[in-house]
């Protein structure tokens, strides 16, 4: 059988020291840099100097006039100035106590929640204190009622001093973040009307042999420096309706 003949085998290519010709393009364009500075030099030399602006500009002003009182826009009123709502009693922006309310055992006798005790309704109260006196908390004012025979409803109205203008945003969509687990409402809730960054949650229902059924419900919302949350239980199942409401009407109050 025929074979074709082998191929000669190709001469060995020589590769291009790439270190010499790059040494020789830095040179280069060293050189180009030197000369091209030492060309703008002279051109500047020769030219006539540019006289420098005037330190003081009043021209540039403004406005060139103070606007006349009638010009001027009006100060905010003191229902249209938030700051001026909670920098007051922050306890009477509650949301008021429906009219046949009653007492329940957790009532809050002034209004507030010092913050110690505040920090006792997390898992970790030292740790809880620290991270909020870190945000700059402020005060919690909170108030609580009963209605029928066992429906509750707690609001706490959490504020932080304004120097730290995301503590409130940040705590509220911190204990958002739990609501997906399911330890907690299992789901990722529904917006409040009127809030940009609200929710509210349904609990699934506890059961437990001997006990009636526990029905939980919650909703938190941030608002300038003030964050919201509102706690609802109930031996009855509690509609997306009741809870949305009270917080609706609480976004309102603020």
């Amino acid at each position: 059988m025929h074979q074709e003949p082998a191929p000669a085998p190709e001469a060995p290519v020589r590769r291009r020291r790439r270190g010499r010709t790059a040494l020789i393009v830095a040179a280069a364009a060293v050189i180009g840099i030197v000369g091209g500075t030492a060309v703008g030099y002279g051109i500047q030399a020769e030219r006539e100097p540019t006289p420098l602006p005037a330190l003081s500009q009043p021209g540039l002003s403004y406005p060139a006039k103070p606007l006349p009182d009638s010009a001027r826009p009006a100060p905010l009123s003191a229902a249209e100035d938030r700051k001026v709502k909670t920098d007051g009693d922050l306890r009477k922006l509650l949301l008021a106590k429906p009219a046949d309310a009653k007492d329940v055992d957790f009532s809050y006798g002034d209004g507030w929640i010092p913050l110690a005790e505040y920090a006792d309704y997390y898992e970790s109260p030292t740790g809880a204190l620290e991270d909020q006196l870190g945000n700059r908390i402020r005060r919690v004012a909170a108030t609580s009622w009963k209605t029928g025979a066992y429906r509750t409803t707690e609001i706490r109205l959490v504020q932080y001093r304004p120097s730290v203008v995301r503590g409130a945003y940040e705590h509220a969509m911190g204990q958002m973040g739990y609501m997906a687990d399911e330890d907690f409402a299992g789901s990722e809730g529904d917006p409040i009307k009127g809030s940009t960054n609200g929710r509210y949650y349904l609990f699934p229902v506890e059961r437990e042999p001997g006990y009636l059924d526990l029905y939980e419900a919650r909703a938190y919302f941030q608002r300038g420096d003030v964050m919201v949350e509102i706690f609802m239980y109930d031996t009855k199942r509690i509609s997306k309706k009741e809870i949305s409401s009270v917080a609706e009407r609480q976004l309102g109050r603020l």
